[in-house]
């Protein structure tokens, strides 16, 4: 076949999303929507069972819409959204919704898991527990649904329940594992120490593959469902930060890859294990064998533009309210936002602070509240980037996906606030296209997941700092410096 091609699904958060990739570079998008559920401030959840229909939505769409037949389609594999926990019984039945990344119910377990390991457990992990984590949901389950946690079974991770349904294997991928909170990060097997500590059984846990590894083919019932083949390979997938580093083409310790979604990103790729943060930052194997990469999150990023539009304007696009932050002037006439609507990770760990505006007057203007919004998220990311300054990692250049790389003017922002050169992928399609990479892998069109990375990722836009932005935005960086500890 002269032309094959591969599909990256990727399971995010607000959709789902399928790429598909041809063999001479082209590629098509489909994404589906996926509803969240908010039984109560600081839980979110969704329904394991609308990942799997919207999936096969999106690929039917996708081979419809774009003429693909289904025995074109040479391998696929997954991207997905970390840290979500899906129980299942017995006969791999849904237990209960799942509870997501952004969850942050289990502050009381976060607790627990500090006091009662301590130090060991970032040892062992490489991390600090945060609610996020799969562990502390867990011990949650334990605690407040007895019932559900007497009838577990198996513990997945999002996009791993997604592939079962597709193919019947179970099974994770380290870069997913490392982000359940009790992967023994050197070994890279599930740690007996953490589990056994808190009462949790090793048989629950999944096997562990690498990302790029053939799983077989799709179940008949899955083929029929979105007219793929059943002879269709499958590639076990990985994290959706691991992914969007490979789909950005963010291998090189040089680099930092800055990534606005719901969530905010700063990822450095790590070629060796080094345990020197000590749970300031996140660590976690890569979806490339035998890397590594560490990350600070922050939890609200575009989720702070979507509640400002919502709220506000609901009637404009993102653009739209870029332009009108465009007409303000750094510092937004004095209006300060910090985006902490659901807590914040990096680097503060605290659940329980909200965020906030500050500096408001009778001048203030809408557009001046939009332009703050928009700083804010740039200004949490530095403070991660300043967190990795600590540590001495150097980056010479930021690699920015997602939304804050779309809009030149935030990533001109971007680029003058972290006072440092931006390059924006060609393909700026993130977990999505580093699925991809991966199944075009699996498919045979490359050796390699270097050899990918290198024909497939190209980079055309390119941000230098302008040095009086530069000094103005640390004036105002200062500022907002000192507003976490005003909302704490």
């Amino acid at each position: 076949m002269t032309n094959e091609v591969v599909l990256g699904i990727d399971l995010g958060t607000s959709s789902v999303k399928v790429l598909a990739l041809f063999q001479n570079g082209k590629f098509h998008t489909h994404a589906e929507p996926l509803t969240l559920i908010h039984p109560q401030n600081g839980y979110n959840e969704q329904r394991p069972e609308d990942w799997v229909t919207q999936t096969f939505k999106a690929i039917r769409s996708t081979l419809m819409n774009h003429k693909i037949s289904g025995d074109a389609v040479k391998a696929i594999s997954f991207s997905g959204q970390m840290h979500g926990l899906v129980a299942l019984g017995k006969d791999q039945q849904v237990l209960r919704n799942a509870i997501l990344w952004n969850d942050t119910r289990s502050a009381a377990e976060v607790q627990e898991i500090q006091s009662g390991m301590g130090q060991a457990y970032i040892d062992i992990t490489g991390n600090r527990a945060v609610e996020g984590y799969v562990l502390p949901k867990l011990l949650w389950l334990q605690k407040h649904e007895p019932m559900i946690w007497n009838q577990i079974d198996k513990v997945l991770l999002p996009k791993d329940y997604l592939r079962l349904r597709m193919t019947g294997s179970l099974g994770t991928d380290y870069s997913d594992a490392t982000g359940t909170g009790y992967l023994d990060i050197g070994s890279g097997k599930w740690s007996r120490a953490v589990l056994e500590h808190f009462g949790i059984s090793l048989d629950w846990m999944p096997r562990l593959m690498e990302a790029g590894e053939i799983v077989g083919g799709l179940t008949q019932a899955a083929a029929d469902a979105s007219g793929l083949l059943t002879d269709t390979l499958v590639a076990v997938g990985g994290a959706d930060n691991a992914m969007g580093a490979i789909g950005a083409g963010v291998v090189e310790e040089d680099q930092l890859m800055s990534s606005i979604g719901t969530s905010g990103v700063m990822l450095h790729p790590e070629k060796k294990l080094r345990l020197k943060y000590n749970g300031s930052l996140q660590l976690e194997r890569h979806a490339i064998k035998s890397r590594f990469y560490s990350m600070g999150v922050t939890l609200a990023a575009g989720n702070s533009l979507s509640w400002f539009r919502d709220t506000f304007s609901r009637g404009k696009s993102f653009e739209d309210i870029a332009h009108d932050a465009a007409t303000s002037s750094i510092g937004a006439h004095g209006v300060l936002f910090a985006p902490y609507l659901s807590g914040e990770r990096t680097p503060y760990f605290d659940p329980h602070v909200r965020g906030g505006f500050m500096g408001i007057s009778n001048d203030t203007s809408f557009n001046d509240f939009a332009r703050a919004v928009l700083e804010g998220i740039v200004f949490s990311l530095n403070d991660v980037l300043n967190l990795y300054r600590q540590f001495e990692v150097l980056p010479s250049e930021i690699i920015a996906i997602g939304g804050g790389a779309k809009n030149t003017f935030w990533a001109q922002m971007q680029a003058d606030v972290f006072d440092l050169p931006l390059k924006v992928p060609v393909v700026d399609e993130g977990p999505g296209y580093g699925a991809a990479i991966i199944a075009s892998v699996a498919g045979n069109w490359f050796s390699d997941v270097d050899s990918a990375i290198n024909e497939l990722v190209k980079y055309d836009v390119k941000y230098t700092p302008i040095a009086g932005n530069r000094d103005a935005y640390e004036d105002v960086y200062k500022e907002y410096r000192q507003f976490y500890r005003r909302l704490a």
